[in-house]
């Protein structure tokens, strides 16, 4: 694709939100490159734009409100003459409800359609570009321009998804699976350290299948084994990751360099066999159970982050007691909690003995709560431990303190790092050891005690 170096236009600002996942994120960051190349402003103000995008997350039915209410918010915000453009997984799925509730959306992109922004942008009347291409993996020469802190930033190495869980409805909207080819993901991994990436996040629906659809069946290992082949300092973290994927291969490989975070996010769902089975999960309780003790026992330090679901249709309150008696015999470090939300074209849609809202919010109650109990007293361990922290930024709610992460925090989903004795702190985002000496909920706090640029590699192991 041709990129004009200047679009002679005087409406050239434009505004980008971006909901749902990080997938979706690096979907967005490519039209910002695409738009920044053909010679647009990004503005961060509403009222200024000439375009409004937004990048929508058609996953769950409040997903789906929040994009509603972000299109809704734009028109309500936005000069008389600019223009709406709604893009992502809820216009593949969900497009003629959008119509009609916005019948002045100016274009329609589909999920897998995102290079044909500025064929969106520069439409003299209303269109839509939504192919049957129901993801989006970046390829070639295209542009992407990073929106996150400049030391971090995700690689997506595949879409769609090959699994079938009963609850699940992104095999729908996001199709079959897709693995970039690896001579592509080195390129782009590359680039990013290039560009001074300090942490790249590899993500996909499910990083397990990676190139179960390729010819040559290259899989995630191989993949991690020539990012760890390149020289330098980074650190590699790992998201979603099925228990049954976890093999002893890739837990050799955390042993074996450094760079890869001690982190994982494996999303269990459930404990109770009864109701794993159920959901069309390929894991039992003992298999997770199992799969926990060998991490621990092979990467000591490791840090597991998962997701549970409360309220799937027949679930009974000894279930629920099942659950919160797995969390406290095999704590977690990181656990979101969900409630079930009942899904149209989902498999579980049509099972019987759906569960009231009332009662899910009790159950999500009684979880949290033992979920609580449980993290307040494993983060006592990090007091008076001196830990490598990266300094990001002053917290969000007090210009007198700073936040940063250490290794067993993924950015945005997990706990921070707050540090209330700045003093030695010179220059962020920068790698600083800091002594913990209290926690707060998810969070620990400490003081900063030296830098480690340029002392040590960037391994952010406890």
């Amino acid at each position: 694709m041709k990129y004009p170096s200047q679009l002679k236009t005087l409406k050239n600002k434009i505004h980008f939100t971006s909901l749902g996942c990080a997938r979706n994120l690096v979907d967005t960051e490519v039209m910002l490159g695409m738009v920044l190349k053909a010679g647009y402003q990004i503005t961060d103000q509403l009222n200024e734009a000439d375009f409004l995008v937004v990048n929508t997350c058609g996953f769950l039915a409040s997903a789906r409100q929040e994009s509603i209410g972000s299109v809704h918010n734009f028109f309500q915000e936005k000069k008389t003459e600019a223009k709406v453009i709604v893009a992502g997984c809820m216009v593949q799925k969900h497009k003629d409800q959008l119509k009609e509730q916005f019948p002045h959306i100016h274009y329609f992109l589909g999920s897998g359609d995102v290079e044909k922004i500025l064929e969106a942008i520069i439409a003299d009347s209303p269109g839509e570009a939504v192919s049957n291409a129901r993801s989006y993996l970046e390829w070639g020469e295209i542009p992407r321009q990073l929106s996150t802190p400049k030391h971090y930033a995700y690689l997506k190495i595949a879409e769609g998804c090959a699994k079938q869980c009963a609850f699940c409805i992104i095999p729908k909207i996001k199709g079959r699976l897709r693995s970039k080819p690896i001579p592509q993901i080195l390129k782009e991994f590359r680039a990013l350290v290039s560009q001074g990436v300090k942490e790249v996040i590899l993500i996909a629906q499910d990083l397990g299948d990676y190139g179960k659809d390729l010819v040559d069946k290259q899989g995630l290992e191989n993949v991690i084994s020539l990012l760890l082949s390149e020289k330098g300092s980074f650190w590699l973290r790992l998201l979603y990751l099925y228990p049954d994927e976890i093999t002893d291969g890739l837990i050799a490989l955390m042993k074996a360099d450094k760079r890869i975070c001690p982190y994982l996010d494996m999303p269990i769902q459930h404990i109770s066999n009864r109701i794993l089975k159920a959901m069309k999960r390929k894991t039992s309780k003992q298999q997770i159970i199992e799969t926990i003790g060998k991490l621990r026992k092979n990467v000591p330090n490791v840090v597991i982050r998962t997701s549970l679901m409360v309220g799937f249709p027949s679930e009974t309150e000894e279930e629920v007691d099942e659950l919160i008696e797995f969390i406290q015999k095999h704590p977690i470090e990181h656990i979101g909690i969900f409630k079930y939300s009942c899904e149209e074209q989902s498999t579980s849609a049509k099972l019987p003995d759906h569960i009231v809202e009332e009662v899910k919010q009790a159950r999500f109650d009684r979880v949290a709560k033992a979920q609580m109990q449980v993290i307040t007293q494993r983060n006592q361990k990090y007091i008076g431990q001196k830990i490598p922290v990266i300094i990001e930024d002053t917290h969000p709610d007090s210009p007198y303190l700073l936040c940063g992460r250490f290794s067993g925090q993924a950015p945005e989903i997990d706990g921070m790092v707050i540090i209330n004795d700045a003093r030695k702190v010179k220059n962020v985002p920068e790698l600083y050891e800091v002594e913990i000496t209290d926690v707060a909920d998810y969070d620990l706090i400490g003081k900063a005690i030296r830098s480690l640029e340029k002392k040590t590699s960037l391994n952010m192991v406890v």
